[in-house]
């Protein structure tokens, strides 16, 4: 394996290990205005990764379908949307800072409930990391070395915050430090491995390349809209979040462009 892929592979992993650490540095309880911050910068990423680095490339690969260059990219992305939808609705877990489970009853533990949640949300990142990155090594459709770090690095970026919101509020309900820290961790593992699983099958993914780019990306806007937005926009220092929103949104974007 080439140090190239190696590094794709890891980084968003590594964000999201980094993330968690901080649960050793930050005091006990985070600050509901750090937390919206957090989020807001997060869901910003993960729109500016879904449009830059998925929708179109998608859009340009179908190009060769004239006017109905768009289909790829809809039904992709519709079948993203409701793939999240469904683990959503099976998977048991609570989101942070909500008292009441969703997905099939199941006597977990609280912090497993938590946990879950944010290894549910991990699946299309890895998957889009992935998809990227078998592109690449196949010499698919004009997709870059440099393009597929910029999507690593943005979700690694993004990964960071993520990987706090997790861990500080598992150390809140009572996990010690390292528990904390090795629960975020390990939420983030399914990251890498669905990079993995995704460039193993590259050969047979590549004629749908621009269906499972816009898969990730309807999976990704999944967990934007129905976790990251309400968390970011309910009660005070909603102005704050949306800042930060447009901070991780032009930061990626700018990744894309630079590095792509």
């Amino acid at each position: 394996m080439n140090t190239t892929l190696l590094v794709g592979i890891l980084l968003p992993f590594l964000g999201t290990a980094l993330g968690s650490a901080m649960v050793f540095i930050m005091k006990r309880e985070m600050s509901p205005k750090v937390g919206k911050c957090l989020a807001g910068f997060a869901a910003g990423v993960m729109v500016a990764a879904s449009v830059w680095s998925l929708i179109i490339p998608a859009l340009e690969q179908a190009s060769d379908l004239g006017k109905f260059s768009f289909i790829p990219a809809v039904v992709g992305f519709w079948l993203g949307t409701l793939f999240l939808l469904g683990l959503d609705s099976l998977i048991p877990h609570l989101h942070v800072n909500e008292d009441k489970p969703e997905g099939l009853k199941a006597n977990f533990k609280k912090t497993t409930m938590m946990v879950l949640a944010v290894t549910l949300h991990n699946i299309p990142e890895g998957m889009a990391v992935g998809v990227v990155y078998a592109g690449w090594l196949n010499n698919s459709m004009g997709i870059s070395a440099s393009a597929a770090f910029s999507l690593a690095l943005g979700i690694a970026i993004q990964n960071f915050p993520e990987g706090t919101i997790i861990s500080m509020p598992l150390h809140s309900n009572g996990e010690s430090k390292g528990k904390a820290c090795l629960a975020g961790v390990l939420s983030g593992l399914v990251e890498p491995i669905g990079t993995v699983i995704t460039i193993l099958f590259a050969g047979a993914i590549l004629p749908f390349l621009p269906y499972l780019l816009t898969f990730a990306a309807g999976a990704m806007f999944y967990v934007v809209i129905e976790e990251l937005v309400p968390e970011m926009s309910e009660g005070d220092h909603s102005n704050l979040a949306t800042i930060l929103f447009t901070a991780g949104f032009t930061l990626m974007m700018v990744l894309d462009v630079a590095l792509g």
